[in-house]
C-alpha cells in the first residue's frame, strides 16, 4: 500500500528510464547490505514452493524476467525482495547504447510499458567482471541466468558468433542461458525465429557447453507464426538441458509513431495461448518459463496452469512494487493448499 500510495507516484513523475536507473542504483549503493538485512527480516515467513528443473533447486517458481537488470548491478539484491531466481540481460557481446531516447514509456491504463531500448549493454566482458566480483563472497541462493544477444550491427550471417563470444564469457557465471531472437527492437533478430538457425546455432554452441551442461533456453516473441515455432520445438526437443521462455514484447509504436514493443497486460493472453500450445505439441517434456501479464496471484496461476513450470515478472512488478514477489509466493503457497490448484504445483 506504502508503494502504490507514495513511492509509486513519485516514481511516475520521474522520466521512466531516469527512474529505473535511479532504482538500480540504489540496489548497489554502499548502503545496500544495510537495506538488504532489514527487507530479508520482512520474507521469514516467505513460503517455500521448490521446483526442480534441470537438476537444480529453484525455492520458487516467481522469478525477475530479463531487462530488468540488464547489466546485474543489483545481483544480490533479488533474493532478497523473494525472487526464486533472476534472469539478467540481454548481454551483448561489446557494449552499446541502445537506440535514441525516448525509448521506455509508461501506459498505465493499458498496465503496460512501452520500450525501444534495443539492447543497451554495458558489454559481455564488463557485466562478466561484475558477477565474478560479486561472487567472490559467494554465489546468490537463488538460481542466475543469463539472457544473451547480438550486438545491434552485427550482421545477421553472424550472429552465431555473438552468441558464442556471450556464452563463452558467462558459461562458468550463469546457471542457466536464454538466447534471445524476438526482440523486436534490433533489425532483423525476430527473423532467426527458424528452425535453420537454431539447428546451426545448438551445433556451435553445444560443443563450448559441456563439463557441466548448462540449460540452454530460447525466448520467442508473442506473435510467432506457429509453424515457426513447431520447428523450433523441433531442436529443442532433438537436445538436452533446453528450454522455452514465452514470451518477448510486442511490437508496438510508441511516442511519434517509433516502432518497439509492448510488454505487460497486452500480452497476457497471448503468452497463455503459446504456452498451452507448447505444452500440448510437446506433451510436456519442455520447460516452460511463462512471462506476459503477471500482476496477481491468478495471473500467475494461470499460466501454470496452461504449463509453465516457473513464472517472471517485469511489468507487474513496476506497478505493483518490490513486496509483490513476495505476496505472489505467498499467494501461490495459498493457492496450493485448496483442492482445486493443489495438482498443478505437484506436477513435475
Amino acid at each position: 500500500m506504502i508503494y502504490k500510495s507514495f513511492l509509486r507516484p513519485i516514481l511516475f513523475s520521474l522520466e521512466p528510464e531516469y527512474a529505473h536507473n535511479l532504482c538500480l542504483g540504489l540496489l548497489s549503493h554502499p548502503f545496500y547490505p544495510f537495506f538488504h538485512k532489514l527487507l530479508a527480516s520482512f520474507q521469514k515467513d516467505l513460503p517455500l514452493l521448490p521446483k526442480e528443473l534441470w537438476g537444480m533447486q529453484f525455492p520458487n517458481p516467481v522469478g525477475l524476467a530479463a531487462g530488468f537488470d540488464k547489466n546485474g548491478v543489483g545481483l544480490r539484491a533479488w533474493e532478497s525482495f523473494g525472487f526464486g531466481f533472476v534472469e539478467i540481460g540481454t548481454v551483448t557481446p561489446l557494449p552499446q547504447e541502445g537506440n535514441p531516447a525516448p525509448r521506455l514509456c509508461r501506459l498505465p491504463k493499458e498496465g503496460a510499458l512501452w520500450n525501444s531500448l534495443g539492447f543497451p549493454s554495458q558489454g559481455a566482458q564488463r557485466v562478466a567482471e561484475r558477477l565474478k566480483k560479486v561472487f567472490l563472497s559467494g554465489r546468490p541462493k537463488i538460481p542466475v541466468g543469463i539472457n544473451i544477444g547480438k550486438n545491434r550491427h552485427t550482421p545477421l550471417e553472424e550472429t552465431i558468433e555473438d552468441y558464442k563470444k556471450c556464452f563463452s564469457y558467462f558459461k562458468d557465471l550463469g546457471d542457466f542461458f536464454v538466447v534471445n531472437v524476438s526482440s523486436p527492437n534490433t533489425p532483423g533478430l525476430k527473423s532467426l525465429q527458424q528452425k535453420r538457425f537454431l539447428e546451426l546455432l545448438f551445433d556451435r554452441l553445444n560443443p563450448l557447453n559441456s563439463s557441466p551442461r548448462k540449460p540452454l533456453l530460447v525466448k520467442i516473441a508473442p506473435d510467432i507464426e506457429l509453424k515457426n515455432l513447431a520447428g523450433i520445438l523441433e531442436v529443442l526437443l532433438r537436445n538436452e538441458s533446453v528450454g522455452i521462455v514465452i514470451a518477448n514484447t510486442l511490437p508496438a509504436k510508441g511516442p511519434g509513431g517509433k516502432e518497439g514493443g509492448l510488454s505487460g497486460k497486452p500480452l497476457r493472453e497471448l503468452s497463455l495461448g503459446l504456452i498451452r500450445f507448447v505444452k500440448k505439441e510437446t506433451a510436456g517434456r519442455l520447460p516452460i518459463i511463462g512471462v506476459g501479464g503477471i500482476f496477481s496471484s491468478k495471473d500467475a496461476f494461470e499460466k501454470m496452469e496452461a504449463g509453465a513450470d516457473l513464472i517472471e515478472i517485469f511489468t507487474g512488478f513496476v506497478y505493483n512494487g518490490p513486496s509483490f514477489p513476495a505476496n505472489l509466493c505467498r499467494e501461490l503457497e495459498r493457492l496450493r493448499k485448496t483442492p482445486q490448484c493443489s495438482a498443478i504445483f505437484l506436477q513435475d
